[in-house]
């Protein structure tokens, strides 16, 4: 088992919950990293390879992200060992059954993330109601299905592009991972006139100089179909997608996708984090280092958290969308000012804005985390 406390600092994580139910084949890990801010709001993240490291850095991810878009959250994760595209039936045994573990850990608010979906939510609200990004049916606002951490990233792409050479009318985009969010920031950004040139999914990649079109990929994904599927465009291993050459580079898959074994095979000259932890903290200072501008991923996709927390919260879609745009565009801005200024990597000043905002929350609590208080020593 892994060392847990090796992950821990000033900040967390408060929790670390390992649940595993033989008779219905559950394996899972919660992580509730920091709660000063409130309850925490974190996605399931569904795979077949999920390990508790990879919970613990994306549930301090999520800390960093809900500070810095001022939510009244903190942050957690889990993750739930599986194949995503099982039966049915039997993902929404698991599912339930992750509900039912976790029904008396009252700091935990669910949501979706890879893997799941609105559909996974409507179970867990059905077991103990504690859960955002619901269907629209039952009052939910489907943030999968609006695109909200999509719609995010093409306004932080708007702010970043101010600090680039080039504007986004003509700019040639690759999306790597074309799932939620990267099928719906690749439908934003050529709405405004970006030029989709490289897509890759879990099972291939495929790249087109002249262009691809987003509505017919998104169809043929829609059907369960690979990118590859798509008919104009040479296909290609599904890693060599970093190596296209395009204007903006956007990861919206699994962290760590690019380290410092092949950053130097990107070819961009802008890089939004859609994903969360994508880059190695190694690669994003090669970017920085090049000249490369990397949006980091809490400040850049926080769409669908802020979509999520505002619906708990009881707003409207329309609320909701206005608030991303708002938040985003700020964030965004005083980061990339705030790298101008000092002469910091994008990830330092994010992280000096996120962590202060977590810490002063911190302060106004009774007791901060690991400090000394009546009982403890």
């Amino acid at each position: 088992m892994e060392d847990m406390f090796s992950y821990s600092d000033e900040l967390g994580p408060l929790k670390v919950i390992h649940v595993h139910e033989p008779s219905v084949n559950l394996k899972a890990v919660l992580v509730i990293d920091n709660i000063a801010k409130g309850p925490s709001i974190g996605g399931v993240r569904m795979a077949a390879d999920v390990s508790t490291e990879e919970c613990i850095r994306l549930a301090r991810a999520m800390t960093f992200k809900n500070a810095a878009a001022g939510l009244p959250h903190g942050g957690g994760k889990a993750v739930l060992y599986g194949d995503p595209k099982m039966p049915r039936e039997e993902k929404e045994r698991l599912i339930r059954a992750l509900a039912n573990a976790l029904r008396n850990e009252e700091t935990y608010i669910f949501a979706p993330d890879m893997g799941t979906d609105e559909e996974c939510m409507a179970w867990v609200r059905d077991e103990i109601g504690r859960v955002v990004a619901l269907p629209r049916e039952i009052g939910g606002i489907p943030l999968d299905e609006i695109g909200a951490t999509g719609w995010g990233l093409s306004h932080v792409v708007d702010v970043a592009l101010q600090h680039c050479d080039f504007e986004l009318q003509g700019a040639r985009l690759v999306v790597q991972g074309f799932g939620a969010v990267g099928m719906h920031v690749a439908r934003f950004l050529t709405a405004k006139g970006a030029i989709l040139v490289g897509v890759a999914d879990s099972r291939g990649a495929i790249h087109n100089a002249n262009g691809i079109d987003v509505d017919i990929l998104c169809e043929i994904k829609k059907d369960g179909k690979c990118v590859s599927e798509y008919a104009d465009a040479v296909t290609m291993e599904r890693d060599d997608v970093i190596g296209v050459e395009c204007d903006i580079w956007i990861p919206a898959a699994r962290p760590d996708v690019v380290n410092k074994e092949n950053v130097h095979r990107l070819n961009t000259r802008l890089v939004v984090e859609g994903a969360n932890i994508p880059f190695t903290h190694d690669a994003e200072k090669y970017l920085h280092e090049k000249g490369i501008l990397c949006v980091p991923d809490f400040i850049a996709n926080a769409g669908g958290v802020i979509c999520a927390a505002m619906e708990y919260h009881g707003s409207s879609e329309a609320a909701a969308l206005a608030t991303i745009e708002e938040k985003l565009k700020r964030n965004t801005s005083l980061v990339l000012d705030a790298v101008k200024q000092k002469q910091v990597l994008p990830r330092e000043a994010s992280m000096e804005l996120a962590v202060e905002r977590v810490k002063k929350a911190m302060g106004f609590r009774r007791y901060s985390l690991f400090s000394s208080a009546p009982g403890f020593t």
